[in-house]
């Protein structure tokens, strides 16, 4: 008889930042658990889910991932963006997880066992100045990694991209009523952060990967300069250099610069990332697997990827779940173009919620080896964290005029 789904529930919780989680209910009592979360619109999502996508979930078979995933995509008339891909990824993440447990095996065995014995990943070091980013280095390379993104402060202003002047702490959301404005000055950028990217790689010596985020900020004139001035310090990668709804510009910055570019974080399917992939114009495709439809999906994204010779960095930061962050290491696991996770860790809080199989080792990850997805969530814990509105902050130049965030 087929594994039918008999309940698909929407819980939202808050343990020290919002997330939507899915639990899928099979008739033989197997449970699946997908993340649904995209960070300062939760609750859309949950609601997508709850009200539309929920119901018609009842009575199909739960064996059937692919053809639900397609039932969910090509069967609406207003389809993509990060709210509809968030919750096919949701559910996409339940079944493989459902599968998974049903089997006893663990997700990357479904996905035709690995290719490698552990996953490569970086995280986050954040200071205003040099110093203090120094000392923040020094710190996570402490902790074991090989791989750490740098981002610093910059003359002039206050805030930077979740780098606030006298802390070393790295957080763009925020809780209140609505979003935080903070000022923004290119040519600042421009002159400071290739002189504080060289004070670290001559601190940190040539092994240490090195990564930053321009985070969509620039033009393709600055882009160029940027990329330019940073060849010298051997970064690992340069992301998001510019705002890329306009695919064909990123042509110019790829022809005049040979520092790696990763790209894609906001992308939800692999017609957002088909011409990029396709000219070469990025050498790391970085969709989410939530925000992406699920492993499904961006499973036909790292295909595609491979034949070009681009490979799959995932977006991993804590705004997403442990559950997505499970999903992406089964499927970095057993995919060949998988080259790095972004890996920020969790507030203790979370850990409350999300019990998780994965491991972190010498600057290297691996999903575990329980069946399934690896990760159990505590329904009683979850209650105790109700919803807080947070938003993302927005940013303007100091004139006035909004920029991309």
């Amino acid at each position: 008889m087929p594994r039918t789904i008999v309940a698909a529930d929407v819980i939202v919780t808050s343990p020290s930042r919002n997330y939507v989680t899915l639990k899928i209910t099979t008739s033989d009592g197997v449970v699946g658990w997908g993340d649904a979360t995209v960070n300062g619109r939760e609750l859309s999502v949950a609601s997508y889910l709850k009200d539309h996508l929920a119901p018609a979930l009842l009575g199909r078979d739960a064996d059937r991932i692919e053809d639900t995933w397609n039932y969910f995509y090509k069967g609406a008339y207003w389809r993509r963006g990060p709210i509809t891909m968030a919750a096919i990824g949701a559910i996409d993440m339940a079944l493989w997880d459902i599968k998974g447990k049903a089997l006893g095996v663990p997700v990357y065995q479904l996905l035709g066992g690995a290719v490698r014995d552990k996953i490569l990943t970086y995280t986050h070091a954040t200071g205003w100045d040099l110093p203090e980013l120094l000392d923040s280095v020094d710190e996570r390379r402490g902790e074991g990694f090989r791989a750490v993104r740098a981002q610093a402060g910059v003359p002039g202003l206050d805030k930077v991209y979740g780098v606030t002047n006298g802390t070393a702490s790295y957080e763009p959301a925020g809780r209140g009523t609505g979003p935080v404005e903070e000022g923004w000055d290119t040519a600042s950028y421009l002159r400071h952060i290739p002189d504080i990217l060289a004070g670290v790689r001559d601190h940190v010596g040539p092994e240490l990967k090195l990564l930053h985020d321009a985070h969509h900020r620039l033009n393709p004139t600055e882009a160029i300069r940027l990329a330019k001035a940073l060849e010298p310090v051997d970064l690992f990668w340069l992301e998001d250099v510019i705002p890329v709804e306009n695919q064909q510009l990123l042509r110019e910055v790829r022809r005049q610069t040979s520092i790696p570019l990763a790209i894609g974080e906001v992308f939800n399917t692999v017609w957002d990332c088909q011409q990029l992939i396709t000219e070469r114009s990025l050498d790391f495709i970085r969709t989410a697997i939530v925000h992406a439809g699920g492993i499904s999906h961006v499973r036909k994204i790292l295909a595609l990827a491979e034949v070009y010779q681009v490979k799959g960095a995932p977006h991993g930061p804590s705004d997403v779940s442990p559950l997505n962050m499970s999903a992406s290491l089964h499927l970095g696991l057993a995919t060949t173009n998988f080259a790095i996770q972004e890996f920020m860790g969790y507030d203790p809080l979370v850990t409350e919620v999300f019990q998780s199989s994965y491991t972190f080792d010498d600057g290297y990850l691996h999903p575990g080896d329980e069946p399934g997805l690896g990760v159990t969530f505590d329904e009683k814990a979850a209650a105790q964290f109700p919803y807080k509105q947070a938003y993302l902050p927005i940013a303007r130049d100091l004139d006035g005029t909004m920029r991309d965030w």
